[in-house]
């Protein structure tokens, strides 16, 4: 127990009026994924400024029903990357499988899906993209299931009525 309240002393959270109002309104506001939720409510009950609650992380960790270490990696993240840091999931550049499409292949591979198909077909499939991306130097070499994921937010777009 000695330990978490170390724990505590050593990454003081301390927001501003402003950062806490912007907390409350992402928590009892529209549809957010339930890990910054989470993250919110615990900046929330960890802060020790005057208008926080100031909270110790094995208090945070029963009433939110979650684990000590994440109260304390969420206090850790404040003090050392800063507020919007600990708010927004980043793609870690150190992950075991590189992305395949960049923002700029990613830009390529949805106008090639959205143009008209090649000659004698209706539409396109997602074969038929994983050969001409391929010969169009986009990417050196792709899955039709990974263009099926990167197509999956956008071929139900307006732009792409036709292919969807």
């Amino acid at each position: 127990m000695a330990a978490r309240e170390i724990a505590v002393k050593r990454y003081v959270v301390k927001l501003s009026d402003e950062e806490r109002e912007q907390l409350d309104t992402l928590i009892h506001a529209g549809k957010h994924p339930a890990r910054q939720l989470m993250k919110a409510r615990i900046l929330l009950k960890a802060d020790a400024s005057e208008g926080g609650e100031g909270w110790s992380d094995s208090q945070i960790s029963k009433a939110l029903n979650t684990s000590v270490a994440t109260v304390s990696r969420t206090r850790q993240q404040l003090v050392q990357e800063g507020f919007a840091a600990v708010l927004t999931r980043k793609h870690s550049a150190a992950s075991a499988r590189p992305r395949i499409f960049d923002g700029a292949a990613e830009a390529k591979l949805i106008a090639l899906a959205c143009s008209k198909p090649p000659m004698g077909r209706a539409r396109w499939t997602l074969r038929l993209l994983e050969e001409t991306v391929v010969e169009l130097n986009i990417v050196e070499r792709a899955s039709d299931n990974t263009i099926g994921r990167t197509l999956k937010k956008t071929r139900s777009h307006p732009i792409c009525s036709g292919n969807g």
